[in-house]
């Protein structure tokens, strides 16, 4: 018998058996009939994927491409990682460190709705948060402290089965005692982050995958200060999660949830304007998108209530759309994604855009494109390391007070405009889930284009607002003459040219990734790109330094420091990536030198894409 005519594997008896138990319980009938298509098919393969293990639910919650089965993203799943988000918040004490809230509402007389306002503006002024009640409302309306149960708020985006898990998050909260609300409609992942602190909730969940590709979903979850899980909440979730029993123990009721009107929207609206100085140019020209996402209508209103002209959307992209039929993958960062915004421009060439504006599906990412006519498109995507120095630029220009931030795979240069200024600098590790802790914060970033440039409002990253901040800070220098480029230049020779690059590698087998990090902590190099590694650290054994002198938590991750560079590897936390994060520095002491400065750290940093791709096995 030849190796083509062997029989396929069959499953064995207990894998049979826990794939006809999961099937027995799924309340999907999609998922059913696949997972009983391949019990009948006797698919080995397929259900070893499945029966594996199971999803874990970590501080990016749940992520995983959609299907039957426990490693599988699905209704069962997330039925069980809901009944263990709504065990953990029954136990939790309510008093989580979070500002205290104070609701204020009001009646119909002279001066009341004045007086409301202004007693918000004082609470907020004091570091308490502050929830206005929507209009005029008899004195009951107002909560009070009764022991009444925690509120969760249910945000989700536009993906397949997205609808389906956040009402049945809705369905479990309110079946545990706990009242749920529902966004209205798919919206933007910043919009569930600012209604948790704008109703005091005591958690939100986001179904969303963001840039993912169109066969994933995800469960992201939020605590009472609208910020993602840490450990040990994480941990101790995941527990709750380990010991949900059978589906059919979770209370689950049909109604008593809220779908929440616009109200929550217009709110969010409203904050926006806190990005932009009142009376600042507002003339940059826009091409947008939102790449099939959920951000086109509140970018478009937001930007209108601003006072910008009505962006010019890329329309092939401009409708929520779950396939994602235009890119291979709905992430600005990957090549190709952008080609129909440049197309957009060029059309739109006799109104003379002067940016290019990309959010990510769920508008927490924003990505800038600039016009650069050495290029076939005549655009050119800034990194986003770019952005977030000229974000900070603008804000301390601005006169912004307070704790500039960005995660250790970011680059140096935020730290040294906010030294320069007299300001705090804090670096953490990846994601806002630890930038948005950072005390006293009045802006943080990361090189994966997410920004926080009102973290009052939203303490996560926010594509709308940086959107909103980069065409106020491109129509100021418009009115001077200048543009984005003109201002990297000048924070170049001001504080030294910091190039920055990335290599990343996505793989179908995640044990090479394991590999490669396990080659690299056995035998370390002692030089890339003819450079040598003056300080080999690994992140996971904890201590590292931070630029504030403090120390990091373990992480899964390797930094290498070299004199006039710094690498960074690690694993990413939401995709079947293997990152490494690359910045060379170089002093400029004039802008005529930019231009050799430039070449010089691209050939650096191309030299140590190559040697740390060879050391890796990659």
């Amino acid at each position: 018998m030849t190796a083509d005519s062997a029989p396929a594997p069959v499953p064995d008896a207990g894998l049979l058996h826990r794939a006809r138990t999961w099937l027995a319980e799924d309340p999907d009938p999609q998922t059913r009939a696949e997972l009983a298509g391949l019990i009948d098919r006797g698919d080995a393969g397929a259900l070893a994927e499945r029966f594996s293990g199971t999803l874990q639910f970590g501080t990016a919650g749940l992520r995983g491409e959609l299907g039957a089965g426990p490693m599988r993203m699905n209704r069962a799943v997330v039925l069980r990682a809901a009944a263990g988000l709504a065990a953990y918040l029954r136990k939790r004490p309510t008093d989580d460190g979070a500002p205290g809230l104070v609701v204020i509402g009001r009646d119909a007389r002279h001066k009341s709705a004045d007086f409301a306002r202004d007693t918000a503006a004082v609470m907020v002024g004091a570091g308490l948060r502050a929830v206005l009640l929507p209009r005029p409302l008899p004195t009951p309306v107002l909560p009070t402290d009764d022991g009444a149960p925690g509120l969760v708020v249910i945000g989700r985006d536009a993906r397949h089965k997205s609808a389906d898990f956040a009402r049945d998050t809705a369905a479990v909260m309110v079946g545990a005692g706990l009242r749920a609300v529902l966004l209205p409609r798919p919206l933007p992942t910043p919009v569930l982050a600012f209604a948790i602190r704008h109703l005091g909730a005591v958690a939100g969940v986001a179904v969303t995958a963001s840039h993912n590709p169109p066969q994933d979903n995800g469960y992201k979850v939020y605590l009472g200060e609208g910020s993602q899980i840490v450990p040990p909440a994480d941990a101790d979730i995941a527990a709750e999660i380990a010991a949900v029993g059978p589906l059919a123990d979770i209370p689950l009721l049909d109604t008593g949830w809220e779908t929440l009107g616009e109200e929550v929207v217009e709110a969010y609206l409203d904050r926006t304007s806190a990005v932009l100085t009142p009376g600042s140019p507002r003339t940059a020209r826009i091409v947008y998108t939102p790449l099939h996402g959920v951000g086109a209508a509140v970018v478009r209103e937001s930007f209108a209530r601003a006072g910008f002209p009505a962006p010019v959307m890329v329309e092939a992209q401009a409708a929520p759309d779950p396939d994602f039929p235009t890119v291979a993958f709905p992430n600005p960062e990957e090549p190709g994604a952008m080609d129909l915004a440049y197309e957009t421009a060029a059309r739109a060439a006799l109104d003379s855009p002067d940016l290019i504006l990309a959010n990510d599906p769920d508008a927490d990412r924003c990505a800038v494109a600039v016009p650069d006519g050495r290029r076939d498109s005549g655009w050119r995507m800034l990194h986003g390391d770019q952005v977030g120095a000229l974000l900070a630029a603008h804000l301390l220009r601005k006169g912004v007070t307070g704790t500039f931030a960005a995660s250790i795979v970011s680059s140096s240069l935020v730290g040294k405009m906010a030294a320069a200024a007299g300001q705090p600098y804090r670096e953490t590790l990846t994601g806002f889930k630890w930038l948005a802790r950072v005390d006293g914060l009045a802006y943080a970033y990361e090189e994966a284009l997410g920004y926080c440039v009102d973290p009052g409002g939203v303490r996560d990253k926010d594509g709308i607002t940086a959107a909103l901040a980069v065409a106020e800070l491109a129509s100021e220098l418009k009115a001077e003459g200048r543009t984005l480029t003109d201002l990297l230049d000048e924070l170049a020779v001001r504080h030294g040219l910091h190039a920055t690059d990335q290599l990343s590698v996505r793989v179908k087998d995640l044990s090479v990734i394991a590999g490669a990090m396990r080659r690299l902590r056995e035998r370390p190099p002692a030089e890339l790109a003819g450079r040598p590694v003056l300080r080999f650290e690994d992140l996971a054994l904890g201590g590292a330094d931070d630029a504030a002198g403090g120390t990091l938590p373990p992480t899964d991750g390797l930094r290498l420091t070299l004199d006039d560079a710094r690498v960074i590897v690690r694993p990413s936390g939401t995709e079947p990536k293997l990152k490494c994060y690359l910045e060379v520095r170089m002093p400029v002491a004039s802008a005529a030198e930019l231009s050799a400065a430039r070449s010089e750290a691209t050939g650096v940093l191309d030299r140590l894409k190559r040697d740390l791709a060879r050391t890796a096995g990659l």
